[in-house]
């Protein structure tokens, strides 16, 4: 199991392939394990990384920040600590939105940008999903853990197709985390607004959302669209949240082709 330590704490990723870097991001309550399949099929031409942020799957943080500011900096570290002057970066859901930060804040480093079903205006997500940025609420649900990983089970089959797989993902990457991490993470999500900032991102930004997504609003690709003109947009009419499981094929096929020509 591959770690980095950074100045916060430990990074655990996964890699694999040769040749040009990409960066994988994950989203709120997963890790690198999403990206097993991604893994699979970049590697044939590109040298990838998945990452795990502070509090998720295998990385440690000291400080207990669990933030989006401090993933956006565990990114630049893991650059520098790795000697990757250059990467793509590819973010789902929350990771997508650190992805445009970093593009934001490190252009040097960021080549191109994708992200997957994130948002751009933290208000975007599902109301429970802002809901669990309270302390409150996160700590009420850290006391029934059995009925939580119930809940995110059955809640899986409302947010994508393949429910049984989702829900396994899951309630197998929460089982690795605290509260603090869990609340932290998403209450500063949903107070982070990059639609002015991300105008700024010179590098090709393409943005791959679901007309189903019941997580994050699918309109984020409108706000995309008009706060970054010159970002792409692949609108999968059959997906929700999850397209690399959706719709498999056709998702590939526009990362590859992003990759290669965007």
């Amino acid at each position: 199991m591959p770690t980095l330590v950074t100045e916060q704490g430990i990074v655990h990723y996964e890699t694999l392939g040769r040749g040009r870097p990409v960066l994988l991001l994950h989203g709120w309550l997963g890790s690198w394990s999403l990206w097993r399949q991604t893994i699979e099929i970049l590697s044939k031409e590109f040298k990838t990384y998945a990452l795990d942020f502070f509090g998720f799957g295998g990385s440690f943080d000291r400080t207990a920040d669990f933030s989006v500011g401090n993933f956006v900096s565990s990114v630049d570290q893991f650059m520098d600590r790795l000697g990757i002057p250059k990467a793509a970066i590819i973010g789902h859901s929350m990771g997508g939105t650190v992805s445009l930060a970093a593009a934001i804040q490190f252009p040097e480093k960021i080549v191109k940008t994708t992200v997957i079903g994130s948002p751009i205006d933290g208000e975007s997500l599902n109301f429970l999903l802002k809901f669990s940025g309270y302390r409150g609420f996160a700590k009420i649900i850290w006391t029934t853990p059995v009925l939580l990983r119930l809940f995110l089970r059955g809640y899986a089959y409302y947010i994508a197709k393949d429910g049984r797989a989702v829900g396994k993902m899951i309630t197998e990457d929460v089982s690795k985390i605290t509260a603090e991490s869990f609340f932290q993470s998403i209450g500063t999500l949903r107070a982070t607004d990059l639609r002015e900032e991300v105008a700024q991102i010179q590098s090709p930004l393409l943005g791959i959302y679901g007309k189903y997504d019941r997580i994050v609003r699918p309109d984020q690709a409108d706000v995309l669209k008009s706060h970054a003109p010159s970002s792409t947009i692949a609108w999968f009419e059959n997906s929700g949240h999850f397209p690399m499981m959706d719709e498999p094929d056709r998702f590939y096929a526009a990362i590859l082709d992003f990759l290669h020509n965007g």
